[in-house]
């Protein structure tokens, strides 16, 4: 797939979409990192939050962040798949700010937040997954005495939470895809697409794993081991 996206579109190809990534991440991610350590920080820091509480408060956080981010998103998954539609048949926006007011005057705001339910739903299940899963390994391997709170551990569960955050969310990520790449009309809702996935086989639900799991291991365990470092020594959240 890369050797065929790189023989017809040059390496430019593979960063199709990066203006929507980057307001994608500073709207979605810049929310729900937010609200959730700022959350955390009203419950008693005495002892640890056990991680029903985690997990709420990551869902809440990600439920936030993720229908702030649905514009960025939408702009983001249409520029990434413009590269597999004929040329005839491209939306070639410029970058995604223009992405962001064409589809308010072609198509209106509502279909700006289209398929801002699944991505909802999927950014509770991410926050939950990177977050929550996140603290909550952590604790235990320096409570467990197996390690300190040092660069091996914020790797190690990073890349752990990386991994079940993949799990948790690619059937909804295939479906909110799936919404946000469909023409008006295709599907009458979530119900519809999911039937529509699920006639695929199980499979269907996970398509393209690997290379979502490709993606989301190296940025959350860059994301948290550069987070960890700007709380030990410059953050708000430093102890």
């Amino acid at each position: 797939m890369a050797a065929k996206l790189y023989r017809s579109d040059g390496v430019l190809a593979f960063y199709n979409g990066l203006s929507a990534s980057l307001l994608r991440q500073l709207t979605y991610s810049t929310t729900r990192f937010g609200m959730y350590e700022t959350l955390k920080k009203q419950f008693p820091s005495d002892s640890p939050l056990p991680f029903y509480q985690k997990a709420f408060l990551a869902g809440v956080s990600g439920a936030c962040g993720g229908f702030v981010g649905t514009p960025g998103d939408l702009v983001n998954v249409r520029m990434q798949n413009d590269v597999k539609l004929p040329p005839a048949e491209r939306r070639n926006y410029k970058h995604a700010i223009d992405g962001v007011f064409r589809i308010l005057r072609e198509e209106g705001l509502q279909r700006l937040f289209g398929g801002a339910t699944m991505a909802t739903s999927r950014a509770v299940l991410m926050t939950i997954g990177q977050l929550s899963f996140y603290d909550q390994i952590k604790q235990m391997l320096i409570e467990s005495g197996i390690a300190k709170d040092n660069l091996y551990t914020h790797f190690s569960s990073s890349f752990c939470a990386a991994s079940i955050a993949t799990m948790l969310t690619q059937p909804l990520d295939v479906m909110k895809t799936r919404l946000m790449n469909a023409p008006p009309g295709q599907f009458k809702g979530i119900v519809d697409c999911f039937f529509y996935t699920a006639k695929l086989g199980p499979a269907g639900f996970f398509k393209g794993f690997v290379p979502a799991w490709v993606r989301l291991a190296p940025h959350t365990v860059l994301t948290f081991i550069f987070f960890e470092q700007l709380r030990f020594n410059f953050g708000y959240f430093k102890e």
